[in-house]
């Protein structure tokens, strides 16, 4: 799937996705980094709401682990059950959440109970960027629930 196409998943599947503007910055094996833009973004203090930017690090993760799900042959429901987010500056501008596999033992791990029990639990990280400045922290624990089409929402459900 192209970074393009991938993008106009996001935005059919998941609305929110649309409505903050995300675009998909680059995508490689392991990898994914999605963009916002401020302006659809904004707070009363003229920085990025702070909902937009743990959602765009939820989606980060969510959307790595989509594409490297299919990847794999097993796509999936995946839902979210815990995160935490920590903000670290005021954004005043286009930011972007970049989130990448963890080590290969635990990747390989997770597949493999997917594979066995038809249910895994990961946690993953994405950083949130302003340019070249971190601006936030995610850590969030996503459960895949095999032999579904893949199309969950990025949430509880």
């Amino acid at each position: 799937m192209t970074p393009r196409a991938l993008e106009l998943y996001l935005h059919k599947n998941i609305p929110l996705s649309k409505a903050m503007e995300v675009a998909v910055a680059a995508r490689e094996d392991g990898g994914i980094e999605l963009s916002a833009p401020l302006p659809p973004n904004l707070n009363h203090r003229g920085t990025a709401f702070g909902g937009s930017v743990s959602s765009l690090a939820v989606l980060s993760a969510w959307t790595l682990l989509h594409v490297e799900l299919g990847r794999a042959g097993l796509p999936s429901r995946i839902v979210i059950q815990k995160s935490e987010f920590t903000y670290l500056k005021p954004i005043d501008g286009e930011f972007s959440a970049v989130c990448a596999l963890p080590a290969p033992a635990v990747w390989n791990r997770f597949l493999t109970t997917l594979r066995r029990r038809g249910k895994a639990r990961i946690a993953l990280e994405a950083s949130v960027r302003c340019g070249a400045v971190e601006a936030g922290r995610f850590t969030g624990d996503y459960v895949a629930l095999g032999g579904a089409d893949g199309a969950g929402a990025a949430g509880g459900g």
